[in-house]
């Protein structure tokens, strides 16, 4: 499942291609969204907005498209001559100039403003959102016992955090994923979201996630770069049993909440 930092990224890319200019034709080749397609063609794209892993997109200040992609998901950007859709293209966008094809998302709805508010208020803080308040993320994390490794998965406590960006913050902080929430300090905690901040925003720059360090670079190291579909360069995730860069330790993984966790056990001692 994409992370928050995608999600964001896709905001911009909706907006630099249809937001002003000519109102793009709104269509649901799949079916599935016909109706609403049909209420929003040829109208404008006022915003476009995301929380964690929600996309929305506003229409006439009044109408939003809801988007979640959950696993199977998947958006696709181009320039005319439009190809054919597929058989699973859910929402197209196109205008004289680009089109984007939404296939096989989790969710995608036209709602209301109060229908998105209520998406809002169920989320935790997102940060890259410039009202994300990690105070409050906090306040629910020292309350818990469980894992701060569960914790930092748990969208309603922080949102667009997912498995990469888990263990790799976890590993950058030294701190073990089997502690509770209620043992990480306030310190530990504004380095956890400081570090968050720069990362996803740097994956949201490059369209991928690189959470190694300048010094730990495969460059800077003489190492392989990293060979995997994901892309990117990281310490732990994906790296079962490979030797950790920092120790050599063999790089652990477990089941967690049923999601893979991964980490060093000499660098994120217990």
């Amino acid at each position: 499942m994409p992370e928050g930092h995608t999600i964001h990224r896709l905001a911009q890319d909706y907006a630099s291609r249809f937001q002003g200019g000519t109102p793009p034709e709104v269509t649901s080749p799949q079916g599935k969204f016909s109706d609403s397609a049909a209420l929003l063609t040829h109208t404008e794209l006022t915003t476009t907005e995301a929380h964690g892993k929600h996309l929305f997109l506003g229409f006439r200040d009044t109408d939003w498209v809801h988007i979640h992609l959950g696993l199977f998901g998947k958006v696709t950007f181009g320039t005319p001559p439009v190809p054919p859709p597929t058989d699973t293209t859910r929402l197209r966008l196109t205008n004289p100039t680009a089109y984007v094809d939404l296939k096989g998302p989790t969710t995608c709805a036209l709602i209301t403003p109060q229908e998105k508010q209520a998406i809002h208020a169920r989320l935790g803080p997102d940060p890259l959102r410039d009202d994300a308040d990690p105070t409050a993320a906090y306040a629910r994390v020292h309350r818990s016992r469980t894992t701060i490794a569960a914790l930092l998965l748990d969208q309603k406590i922080i949102a667009g955090v997912g498995n990469v960006y888990r263990a790799e913050v976890l590993f950058r902080h030294h701190i073990d994923p089997y502690r509770p929430g209620k043992d990480i300090t306030p310190a530990e905690w504004d380095a956890i979201w400081t570090d968050l901040v720069a990362l996803m925003r740097e994956g949201v720059r490059n369209n991928r996630i690189d959470t190694v360090r300048p010094e730990h670079t495969p460059e800077a190291m003489n190492r392989p770069p990293r060979v995997d579909d994901h892309g990117g360069e990281v310490y732990v995730y994906r790296r079962t049993s490979q030797p950790c860069h920092l120790c050599t330790t063999p790089i652990r993984t477990a089941d967690l909440s049923s999601r893979n966790l991964f980490w060093c056990p000499t660098c994120q001692p217990a």
